[in-house]
């Protein structure tokens, strides 16, 4: 069951039969099956995830109920704060890569939702239904197994808000309470921060439907200066309709300059298997990387939701160029700080009381 995005907080009062709140986690969404010693764990698209999870399948044997399907984010924690970069590392080909990750930075799994227990099946029951089964089924369930935070209040839930993505949240989910389960329908809320950066275009990739004939840009290179003066590679922006990507190809090419004098010319010689323009993929050694080289004079304003580390989580919004910046002032500081706030405090749902 998946969630559509708002702008704002939900109205509750727009439900007559109320509406509850989570946090949104920030891990791989995931459904688990559990059969006794038989334990399946499938994302979203039924993928298995249990050779890469080998911790959270023994932690379902010894915590979930002999029989029951629930739905979970599987999430790493580093140091109080979900770490998706070190989520991803998680899906390694090598099972003693598997192993050695699984004791050193284990992961832990967030149960949200009950979709059958026993014999019974969950999914035409109400949420509110579900939610009381699914507290029953896991009273006093331990780490690294939890359950998710709820509330009703909505003063609350946006406390939450303004405060769960200090420890790596992505926002909220909003449910109402009469809901049933819905596979692949879009019949939950979420509500995430939206924000605007001024960054340096410092490059392009071309589409893969892209030919000689007819150049399309694929996406935009972004860019922020950190506290040394470097232009740190911040992420991406992409999505364009194809005519326009025409145009942007063409707009761009008076400012195609030297990798060898551009500020990330040293990276072409320089580890491939780091996060960089024209780096191999972590997760598709096939796909081509490189990049054209831009001189860093253009600024344009994006929208993005959310940092991880240095990067931006997702791909960037553009949203109109800014012939009026000058790049250099495109600096880190420019970026809203969440309030930091450990994660097991949001897991004991202590935050904002």
């Amino acid at each position: 069951m998946l969630a559509k995005a708002l702008s704002a907080m939900p109205d509750p009062a727009a439900f007559p039969n109320g509406l509850a709140f989570e946090p949104k986690w920030d891990g791989f969404r995931c459904l688990i099956f559990r059969d006794g010693n038989e334990v399946e764990l499938g994302s979203r698209n039924t993928r298995p995830m249990g050779r890469y999870f080998p911790e959270v399948v023994e932690a379902v044997r010894e915590r979930l109920p002999a029989r029951c399907v629930v739905d979970a984010e599987i999430v790493v924690a580093v140091n109080g704060r979900l770490d998706f970069s070190r989520l991803q590392d998680r899906l390694h080909p090598a099972k003693s890569r598997v192993d050695m990750l699984a004791g050193t930075i284990p992961a832990q799994l967030i149960v949200f939702d009950l979709l059958a227990l026993d014999d019974r099946s969950f999914m035409d029951e109400p949420f509110g239904t579900r939610r009381a089964a699914l507290e029953q089924a896991l009273a006093g369930v331990e780490p690294p197994v939890h359950l998710t935070p709820i509330t009703r209040d909505v003063e609350l839930a946006t406390a939450w808000f303004e405060q769960v993505e200090g420890a790596g949240l992505d926002g909220l989910v909003a449910k109402p309470l009469d809901l049933p389960y819905r596979p692949d329908a879009r019949v939950m809320l979420k509500v995430k921060h939206a924000r605007t950066a001024d960054v340096v275009v410092a490059g392009y990739r071309l589409h893969k439907a892209s030919t000689e004939e007819r150049p399309l840009l694929g996406s935009l290179l972004l860019g922020l200066y950190d506290d040394t003066g470097t232009l740190q590679h911040v992420g991406v922006a992409a999505s364009f309709p194809m005519k326009r990507r025409a145009e942007l190809h063409d707009e761009l090419q008076p400012l195609v300059s030297d990798l060898l004098t551009h500020p990330w010319g040293a990276w072409a010689e320089a580890d491939q298997t780091a996060r960089r323009p024209g780096a191999v993929s972590r997760w598709n050694a096939g796909k081509d990387l490189s990049f054209v080289p831009l001189e860093p004079s253009l600024v344009c304003e994006v929208g993005y939701d959310a940092m991880e580390g240095t990067r931006f989580r997702h791909t960037a919004q553009l949203k109109r160029w800014r012939p009026d910046r000058e790049p250099r002032s495109c600096t880190y500081e420019q970026l809203e700080r969440p309030v930091s706030v450990p994660l097991e405090q949001v897991l004991a749902g202590a935050v904002g009381t």
